[in-house]
């Protein structure tokens, strides 16, 4: 499982999809907006935990539809589900790389792009906090979304479709959290929600993926 999940972070490091392409998309989402707005303190106070969340989940899109492309391409796919290790442990571990090598840097880079969005000092942790939960679920949302499409082509516009639905739960709690944080409030209740879809996500998905990778592989 160990040598499957490096060689997922090489293979995703040398694509292409890793951390440069995330941290890009989502350091040009945050300058933008601005921009797009004007320079009000605090309308952008108000509105940096949703641009971040909606960064950050733009991000995490940008790089699904290479999950498990390459893999199908050069045939290692067929090989891994032929493999020992099953089937729903090999796409766990391609949602973990995937987190790994997108989510994570986003959730590093959140408190430095959120000071280009006067985002309160209070929200600063809220918003490190509610991303550490919500971007494993939409690793392994997007894992399923991936599953869905692979051998498809161009299957990458039809993916963001299927997937973008599952998103917008996330999205909702994630942002509201921060947001919530942010203004001093109450967030356990879209904080225990926002743990509740990654909980649920990460024990029900991978099986969901790895019954549609095989039939896909028939």
């Amino acid at each position: 499982m160990i040598a499957l999940l490096l060689r997922d972070l090489k293979l995703a490091l040398r694509a292409g999809g890793g951390f440069g392409l995330g941290l890009a998309f989502f350091l040009i989402v945050t300058v933008m907006v601005p921009f797009s707005v004007g320079p009000q303190s605090e309308l952008l106070a108000r509105i940096a935990p949703g641009v971040l969340w909606l960064g950050a989940l733009l991000a995490c899109l940008l790089s699904l539809d290479r999950l498990l492309a390459l893999d199908w391409e050069d045939g290692s796919l067929d090989l891994l589900a032929t493999a020992p290790l099953p089937l729903e442990s090999t796409v766990t571990i391609k949602a973990l790389a995937h987190w790994i090598t997108t989510g994570l840097p986003l959730v590093m880079a959140a408190p430095v792009l959120g000071v280009l969005l006067n985002l309160p000092a209070a929200g600063f942790q809220w918003l490190v906090i509610s991303l550490l939960l919500g971007t494993p679920a939409l690793s392994v949302i997007g894992t399923f979304g991936a599953a869905l499409t692979v051998g498809l082509k161009r299957g990458g516009l039809l993916m963001s479709l299927l997937v973008m639905p599952l998103y917008v739960p996330t999205l909702i709690f994630g942002s509201e959290v921060a947001r919530r944080g942010a203004e001093g409030m109450a967030v356990q209740t879209p904080l225990l929600l926002l743990a509740g879809i990654s909980a649920a996500s990460i024990a029900l998905l991978p099986f969901a993926s790895a019954a549609v990778l095989r039939v896909n592989l028939r």
